[in-house]
């Protein structure tokens, strides 16, 4: 139990306060969000903007480029997905109806997968130049050097861009992508030394499966509703 506790904490001894206090922040507005969007409550927007605005400085401080892009993503597409929630509202003004995702929605899912990935990939491409390790003229010589790291960040980021859009849309099938993207963030945080966002990960995987099953639940009373 010590040993775990070390390499949870080992991480922080080299942060400032306010990255500590900021990754804390942002995890708990994280955590509320996810709890909203379970419950198809439109406040799921306003918690994760908050959330998403400060991991956009937390992500591009750690040099995860690919979480920094995916969460510039997820203020944009909050703002979106608001206005697209609150249109479609039910008598209270707060929740929201669902519905499963069709074949079209899964074909621009794919697209949106593949462009993204593409993206991050060339993003990683020019990381020397980005750290400022080499100057931008010397673009040419960059070579194409990656880790499996990479390929993984790439990968969850298209997954998570999957995941808000449908979301945005009130697809069930958002649940999904979100699952199986947070199962994989717990480790990678974890060997990136993100001790605090890997346990969020951890409870999101909880709450997600939990608004899986909710968000499925309410499509079953709609159905048996509108069949009475």
């Amino acid at each position: 139990m010590n040993n775990l506790i070390e390499f949870l904490i080992a991480p922080y001894r080299d942060y400032s306060p306010l990255q500590i206090g900021l990754e804390i922040t942002a995890s708990f507005f994280g955590i509320l969000s996810v709890i909203f969007s379970k419950n198809r409550n439109i406040w799921v927007y306003p918690t994760g903007i908050i959330s998403t605005f400060l991991y956009i400085y937390l992500f591009f401080s750690w040099g995860l480029y690919g979480e920094t892009l995916i969460n510039l993503y997820y203020t944009s597409m909050s703002f979106y997905g608001w206005i697209l929630w609150n249109k479609k509202t039910e008598d209270d003004n707060i929740h929201v109806e669902v519905e499963w995702a069709l074949a079209k929605d899964y074909l621009k899912s794919i697209w949106l997968f593949v462009t993204t990935f593409l993206f991050i990939l060339l993003l990683y491409h020019f990381r020397p130049i980005i750290d400022g390790i080499i100057p931008y003229r010397s673009f040419a010589t960059l070579t194409w050097n990656y880790t499996f790291i990479d390929f993984v960040d790439a990968t969850l980021t298209g997954v998570f861009l999957i995941g808000m859009w449908l979301m945005a849309r009130r697809k069930i099938d958002n649940w999904i992508f979100w699952i199986v993207g947070d199962i994989v963030m717990i480790p990678l945080l974890l060997y990136k030394g993100y001790g605090i966002s890997s346990l969020q990960y951890f409870i999101f995987t909880i709450i997600a499966y939990q608004g899986l099953l909710q968000w499925k639940k309410s499509v079953i009373r709609n159905e048996k509703s509108l069949s009475s």
